[in-house]
């Protein structure tokens, strides 16, 4: 059969429209309804992340119509007679031409959005991006060759149809299985999303293959030919070895918790520069082109908080937050991890969320505050505390973005939140009317009142 004659027949393109409509809507509306164009393109990108977001709808949908067109074809094989006839060619060699344009379709349903969204953000794809790619173009094959064998078997105008949404159910509801866990890692459909400079395990996509190429191994050992005994003795052999393969990725996953297969971190190429500090920003973040001027903030915020008397200690590097990782090493004496790219680029607070961010990480109490305010004992040191935060902020420009978070924290909080706000602002501004020696003498004292209030209300 030549190639336009095989297109003419072949299902794959009578329902191309569908598919074609499948990938055109969640591609164009799904994928962006959380995130505009404008929101992905300014960053961060990073390729392995991208890709993972884009086949996310798509895996489902891929094997579903793969299943559902290796069916019908299947069924159209065994109702023409085809395996009847004189053997000229292999069986596998048969079932490979009929079933090349279902795979194709398959492909297509995977290769198209990922092609889309490299386009779109205007990434370079790489090895590590395009790994769930091909493991979901191997599923497709797999499943190829089970919906040929279960063509074979059953009445296709049934179990066509069936099967398809069959897959897409199972697959789509592997995402509510809380216990076992195995189901939502072997589907197929990788359950871990990806972060800016993560990587998949090799495990987390080859678990999902080797789950699903049993299967496919198994339907193939029933094509062999082979006469007596041992055309038995290969195929309970192929079953054998595929409940055990099964058995071994569904042990593995299942120590995985859920939405947690194995990642590696910290991929994503960083550029530094400076030393005392070295602030470096990761090169994909959208902002690294602002590095130079990020480091002055740094530098100029640090040095005028330790010229009004607030003790802050310089830390040997300051890095992006997106270089971080999953494992979220908190900030030390020695390392600050600030949302660098994120505040600098053209989404963030540019220049003045950075001096807040040097706030957050260089402003320290003598003691310790409960973690919220509901957790807290009593909230009469928040306005101590408060104003003295407010106070350094002023010092170095960055107190509107910490009354703005400060006025959300009161609203969530507080029966009365104008009423502290209010109080804090007086505090402050009383404050700053002062010598510079007696601010900073104020300072300190407030930090010692805030602890003392807070010291009392754990005691009470």
């Amino acid at each position: 059969m030549n190639l336009r004659t095989r297109l003419r027949t072949t299902p794959a393109v009578w329902t191309a429209p569908i598919w074609l409509g499948i990938i055109g809507f969640y591609y164009f509306y799904a994928l962006h309804f959380e995130d505009s164009y404008q929101e992905v393109v300014n960053g961060p990108l990073w390729a392995p992340e991208q890709v993972e977001v884009a086949l996310s709808y798509f895996y489902a949908f891929a094997y579903a119509i793969t299943l559902g067109l290796a069916v019908w074809e299947g069924g159209r094989l065994k109702r023409d007679g085809v395996w009847q006839l004189a053997p000229g060619r292999s069986r596998y060699r048969v079932a490979a031409h009929m079933l090349a344009p279902v795979v194709a379709a398959g492909w297509l349903v995977l290769v198209l959005p990922v092609v889309m969204r490299l386009i779109e953000t205007r990434l370079m794809p790489t090895p590590a991006a395009l790994a769930p790619l091909i493991m979901a173009m191997g599923n497709v094959c797999a499943y190829t060759v089970i919906g040929c064998a279960l063509g074979h078997l059953t009445p296709r105008m049934i179990s066509a149809p069936l099967s398809a949404v069959a897959v897409f159910y199972v697959i789509v509801e592997t995402v509510k299985y809380d216990a076992p866990t195995w189901p939502r890692h072997v589907s197929g459909q990788p359950d871990t999303s990806l972060g800016f400079g993560e990587e998949y395990g090799a495990a987390t996509l080859v678990a999902p293959f080797l789950f699903i190429a049993a299967l496919a191994a198994v339907a193939g050992a029933w094509w062999i030919r082979t006469a007596g005994q041992g055309r038995w003795a290969i195929r309970g052999g192929a079953a054998v070895a595929a409940v055990a393969l099964m058995t071994t990725c569904a042990h593995a996953a299942g120590g995985w918790a859920i939405a947690d297969g194995p990642v590696t971190s910290h991929h994503a190429p960083a550029r530094c520069t400076g030393s005392a500090p070295r602030v470096c920003m990761a090169e994909a973040g959208g902002a690294v082109e602002k590095l130079d001027q990020v480091r002055q903030q740094i530098v100029t915020s640090t040095a005028k908080l330790r010229a009004a008397g607030v003790k802050v200690r310089m830390p040997a590097t300051v890095s992006d937050s997106l270089l971080n990782g999953r494992d979220r090493k908190a900030s030390s004496n020695t390392t600050w991890w600030l949302p660098l790219s994120r505040q600098a680029g053209q989404a963030g607070g540019g220049m003045t969320a950075i001096r807040y961010a040097v706030l957050r990480n260089s402003v320290t109490f003598p003691c310790a505050f409960p973690s919220s305010f509901e957790s807290a004992p009593s909230a009469d040191y928040v306005v101590n505390h408060d104003a003295a935060m407010l106070w350094a902020a002023a010092v170095i420009d960055a107190d509107r973005p910490y009354l703005a978070w400060r006025r959300g924290e009161y609203g969530g909080a507080f029966q009365n939140p104008r009423q502290v706000l209010n109080k804090v602002t007086q505090r402050t501004d009383d404050a700053l009317k002062l010598t510079a020696k007696q601010q900073t003498a104020w300072f300190h004292e407030e930090q010692a009142k805030a602890c003392s209030l807070a010291d009392q209300g754990t005691k009470s």
